[in-house]
């Protein structure tokens, strides 16, 4: 009888780099934040929280203003509480744009040194008759491209020019580039509110966090500025 001779087979398991505490609890954390901002013209609070629910509290002293950040956060998936204040018996510029600015500052805050997110996120949003599309970068460079047109000067107690500017003052608080578009659409307070919501879910997108980029930034330089 010939001896057979059995070939062990050692399966060897990919080895796992342990994860420090510290990281581990910087990935898990709620990204929150509370910023004020007060100037000769207006105050602004803002409290935050990215992983919520679409709680919102906003009180700002246009009605119209308030309905859309509130389209924001529930889309955005975010609790929000913004209350505002200011020279509204000049007009409603500066109160629009600070409110931008306050709620990018409060968001870049919460952010931390954004490591491990998305970064980016785009959306296209429809309601009824018209479209809106945001895309958003938040790569640390400031900038607003706004292709967005109203039919007329106010949505409902909002100027319809202040808008914009909103969107303006976000960019630079965020430290993020935006392009929204409204290619087509009638009714105005659609094509504002479908604005908003598109912005929600992009930056909901661009907020969200990605297991292969933990620890890192997305940026081939290493680095978001």
């Amino acid at each position: 009888m010939g001896t057979q001779t059995k070939t062990m087979r050692m399966r060897t398991k990919p080895m796992r780099t342990q994860e420090r505490p510290q990281e581990r609890k910087r990935r898990t954390a709620k990204r929150a934040a509370t910023f004020t901002r007060t100037t000769r013209e207006t105050q602004v609070q803002v409290k935050v929280k990215i992983e919520g629910t679409g709680k919102v509290r906003a009180s700002t002293g246009i009605g119209f203003l308030d309905h859309m950040l509130a389209a924001l956060a529930l889309h955005g998936g975010m609790d929000l509480d913004l209350r505002a204040s200011g020279d509204l018996h000049v007009d409603q510029h500066h109160l629009v744009e600070d409110c931008g600015i306050a709620l990018g500052q409060a968001l870049r805050e919460a952010l931390g040194d954004r490591k491990g997110i998305e970064r980016t996120g785009f959306f296209a949003f429809p309601m009824e008759e018209s479209l809106a599309l945001a895309a958003l970068d938040l790569g640390g460079r400031p900038s607003l491209a706004c292709r967005a047109r109203f039919r007329r000067f106010r949505v409902g107690d909002l100027e319809t020019d202040t808008i914009p500017e909103f969107l303006r003052g976000l960019t630079r608080g965020l430290q993020a580039d935006l392009h929204v578009v409204l290619p087509y659409g009638w009714n105005d307070h659609h094509k504002a509110e479908a604005l908003f919501k598109a912005l929600g879910k992009a930056m909901k997108l661009a907020f969200s966090r990605d297991e292969r980029y933990r620890g890192i930034v997305a940026s081939t330089k290493g680095m978001l500025e």
